[in-house]
């Protein structure tokens, strides 16, 4: 939903974005930079940075649209460790940190964490291995990985408004749908992050912790 400036509005983020918090306090890292991939509107970075200081923020989207409403929403609730919207998209071979960043000063605060809310599912599975793979070259040894969204626990969904969800998606696109946490964990496995943590959310969504594995 637009607003009279470049700000988008997702209603989703008003709800789940405390129950995430609560989380993320309690898993990432006590400093360092947290990467945000697939930021959208920018609702979550302007929530979370001020409340998790010293963290860094960087959030990210390969949307200009959604740069734009992120920087939008920026200006109207600026943070002193929330960072300038960058342009990645998760598929790509190296992302923008691999190729002389100059964001974020990573000597001194290097990405320790990388946060995904609501992406895996409304894109093809290509951006769920690129994730994977950008989290296991850029995270350092026990660095963390977090996922929110809904998934398949076990091959079965959560609950039937889950079921209808997946199938809405696939009709809009064969290649989006509720992935199965299964076969997420086997792509983390293979670059090198260990699921620790699932954590029951409020609309039959999780949270997904991963962590770097020692190389």
């Amino acid at each position: 939903m637009p607003t009279p400036d470049a700000r988008l509005y997702a209603p989703a983020t008003q709800r789940n974005r405390e129950p995430i918090l609560e989380v993320l306090r309690q898993v990432l890292p006590a400093d360092g930079t947290v990467l945000e991939i697939s930021s959208g509107t920018g609702e979550h970075a302007i929530f979370f940075a001020p409340l998790l200081r010293p963290r860094q923020w960087l959030p990210s989207d390969p949307d200009p649209n959604a740069r734009a409403s992120i920087a939008a929403w920026q200006r109207e609730c600026p943070a002193d460790n929330l960072h300038p919207p960058i342009a990645l998209n998760a598929q790509e071979p190296l992302w923008p940190l691999e190729e002389g960043f100059a964001g974020v000063d990573l000597q001194q605060y290097p990405v320790r964490a990388i946060v995904n809310i609501n992406m895996i599912h409304i894109a093809p599975w290509a951006a769920c291995l690129g994730l994977m793979a950008g989290a296991g070259r850029i995270l350092p040894s026990g660095g963390i990985l977090y996922l929110y969204g809904p998934f398949k626990l076990n091959g079965q969904h959560a609950a039937p408004s889950n079921e209808a969800f997946d199938q809405s998606l696939r009709m809009r696109d064969p290649d989006w749908g509720v992935r199965d946490l299964e076969s997420v964990t086997a792509v983390a496995e293979e670059n090198g992050l260990k699921r620790i943590q699932v954590v029951s959310m409020p609309a039959n969504n999780v949270s997904v912790v991963f962590q770097r594995c020692s190389p």
